[in-house]
C-alpha cells in the first residue's frame, strides 16, 4: 500500500510517500513559506505557494516528477491535538474534520494548519481515504491522578483544561522499538523515553503504555526546549500581566523567545554546545539548566513506573548530541546509570545501547520515525474500514 504522509504547519508542508509493505520511503520533501510568496521551482524544497492547496499541487508535481504515475491508497495526517475524543487514529470525514477544527483553541499553532492540509487533500483528491493520527492519542492511557490539574473542577468540565501530552506518535513508536531491542515483551516494558528536538518531552512508560508525560494542556509544559520555556511559576505570568504584558506578548515570549534561545541566544543545540565548549558562559548555563530539568523528570518517572528497565533517547538532539546525553547521564548517578563514552560517541541510524554492562539500567538511543508510524497506522485504519 502506498501512503502519502502529510505533516502540515501554518506555513510549511512536509510530505513522504511510503510503501508500507516494504517499509520504504519512495519520495519526500518540504514546502516552506506557504502564504509568503508566489510559487516555487518545484524541485525537492519548494518555496512560496499562496496557500496549502497550491502547496499540494507542488507536492503532486514533485511526486510525479520523481515517481511517475502511481496509485496512492491513502493519505495519513499528523494531527497534533485530539482532545479527549480521539484515542486512536480515525478515518476522516466532514464531521471528523469539524471535530478537529473545534480543537483549534487547544493547539492554535498546529491544529488549524492540520485542518488546512486535510481540506486541501479533500478538494484535490475527494475519493482518496484520509486518516488522522493524533499526537495526543498515546497519552490517553494516563491515569487521572497524572492528567488532572489542581484547579477548580469547572475548568476541566467546561473548558477541557487537563494534561494531554504530545509527541505521542514518536513515544509509541520508540517504546515498541526499545522493547524489541531489549527482547522484552511490550506489556512488560517499563521505561523512560526522552524525545529531544526543538520541541522536547519525556514520557513514563509502564507495561508498554504512557502513564505520565511532561507536556500538558499544550506543548509548552515540561522540559526546556529550543524556544519554549517549559515549566515555570504561573505567578510570573500574573506579575507580567499586571506590568502591562498582553496575552499575545506572553504567548510569544514563552513559545518563541524562551528555552535555549532565551538562555543562550540560539535554539540550535549544536551551536549552544559549540559555544559552551568555546567558553561561552551563557551557553554553559543553558546546558546546565536544560540537562538538570530533564534529569529531574527522568528521576521522577523512574519512580512513577516502579523502576525503569531502560532510559531511551530519541529525536534530533536525543539521537545526535552525544554531549547532551552525557550531561544528562552525569546527573543520574543515583540511578546507577553509567554511559560507555565510546558507544555514546558513535553516530548511527540504528537502535543501540550506549551504557556499560555495569549500568543499573540500559541506556538506549532509538531513532524515531513518526512518518513510518503514521503510514502504518493509516494503512491499518483503511484496511479495517474495508
Amino acid at each position: 500500500m502506498l501512503v502519502l504522509v502529510i505533516n502540515s504547519g501554518s506555513s510549511s508542508l512536509k510530505y513522504q510517500v511510503r510503501d508500507v509493505a516494504a517499509g520504504s520511503v519512495l519520495a519526500e520533501g518540504l514546502i516552506e513559506e506557504i502564504g509568503m510568496g508566489n510559487g516555487g521551482d518545484g524541485d525537492g524544497e519548494i518555496e512560496g505557494p499562496r496557500d496549502h492547496a497550491e502547496a499540494l499541487e507542488q507536492v503532486d508535481a514533485a511526486i510525479h516528477a520523481e515517481l511517475g504515475d502511481l496509485d496512492l491508497a491513502a493519505v495519513g495526517h499528523r494531527v497534533v491535538h485530539g482532545g479527549e475524543r480521539f484515542a486512536e487514529p480515525v478515518l476522516i470525514d466532514n464531521e471528523i474534520t469539524r471535530a478537529i477544527e473545534r480543537l483549534n483553541p487547544l493547539a492554535p499553532l498546529h491544529n488549524p494548519a492540520n485542518v488546512l492540509g486535510i481540506r486541501a487533500i479533500a478538494k484535490k483528491w475527494p475519493d482518496l481515504p484520509q486518516v488522522a493520527v493524533f499526537d495526543t492519542a498515546f497519552h490517553r492511557s494516563l491515569p487521572e491522578h497524572a492528567w488532572r490539574y489542581a484547579v477548580p473542577d469547572s475548568l476541566y468540565t467546561s473548558h477541557g483544561i487537563r494534561r494531554y501530552g504530545f509527541h505521542g506518535t514518536s513515544h509509541e513508536y520508540v517504546t515498541h522499538r526499545a522493547a524489541a531491542l531489549l527482547d522484552v515483551p511490550l506489556e512488560e516494558f517499563d521505561g523512560v523515553i526522552a524525545h529531544l528536538g526543538n520541541g522536547a518531552s519525556v514520557t513514563a512508560i509502564q507495561g508498554g503504555k504512557s502513564v505520565d508525560t511532561s507536556m500538558g494542556f499544550t506543548p509548552l509544559e515540561g522540559l526546556v526546549m529550543g524556544t519554549r520555556s517549559g515549566d515555570l511559576d504561573p505567578s510570573i505570568l500574573v506579575f507580567l500581566g499586571r506590568a502591562g504584558w498582553t496575552p499575545e506578548d506572553l504567548d510569544t515570549m514563552l513559545n518563541r523567545e524562551s528555552g535555549l534561545k532565551g538562555l543562550a541566544g540560539s535554539n540550535d543545540m549544536r551551536s549552544v554546545v559549540e559555544a559552551s565548549e568555546a567558553g561561552d558562559a551563557r551557553a554553559a548555563t543553558a546546558l546546565a539548566v536544560t540537562s538538570y530539568r530533564l534529569a529531574k523528570y527522568i528521576g521522577a518517572y523512574h519512580v512513577a513506573v516502579g523502576g525503569a528497565k531502560a532510559l531511551v533517547f530519541t529525536a534530533g538532539i536525543g539521537e545526535n548530541s552525544h554531549q547532551f546525553r552525557s550531561l544528562v547521564a552525569d546527573r543520574l548517578g543515583a540511578l546507577g546509570i553509567v554511559l560507555d563514552a565510546g558507544l555514546n560517541a558513535v553516530r548511527s541510524k540504528e537502535p543501540r545501547v550506549i551504557s556499560t554492562p555495569a549500568s543499573a539500567i540500559p541506556v538506549l538511543v532509538v531513532p524515531t520515525d513518526e512518518e513510518r508510524a503514521i503510514a502504518e497506522a493509516t494503512a491499518a485504519v483503511v484496511h479495517s474500514a474495508g
